[in-house]
């Protein structure tokens, strides 16, 4: 009663999202390997490295240290609460890593809404001095 009413679309969405949706998180690569619905995850996120490119597979190198990887799982919910996808990532062992051996720099993946707004801050302000000092040629 307290969610209101359902559209058929809603309904439809809803049951069709249900019916394959595990509803524990499995601590272990062993437990999601015996549910199915959490091998479709795992799938989902190793197509979408296929897909981005993300990786590409060489040969190791024997000077160089294999940095390993780890299944997170979680659930993802909607705002009343009720799980609506599984998301399983494959991520890299990060901890075991040495800044100079197995990587020079780092990035961050996703730009974040705040670093955005800092930057078109300070590039409406570096054209506001532009035009107020003359310079109006430079910046075409």
């Amino acid at each position: 009663m307290s969610r209101g009413v359902f559209t058929r679309r809603q309904l439809n969405q809803y049951c069709m999202n249900v019916a394959f949706v595990s509803k524990i998180e499995p601590k272990k690569i062993e437990e999601a390997l015996n549910d199915e619905n959490w091998m479709v995850a795992m799938q989902e996120e190793l197509n979408q490295f296929t897909r981005n490119n993300a990786w590409e597979l060489l040969s190791r190198k024997p000077d160089l240290q294999v940095i390993g990887t780890k299944w997170v799982f979680r659930n993802k919910m909607d705002d009343s609460g009720e799980i609506i996808k599984n998301k399983a990532r494959l991520v890299a062992k990060g901890y075991c890593q040495e800044e100079g051996i197995d990587y020079d720099e780092t990035y961050a993946l996703v730009a974040r809404l705040k670093v955005i707004r800092m930057l078109l801050v300070i590039a409406s302000t570096n054209e506001i001095q532009a035009v107020s000092n003359g310079c109006e040629e430079r910046l075409s």
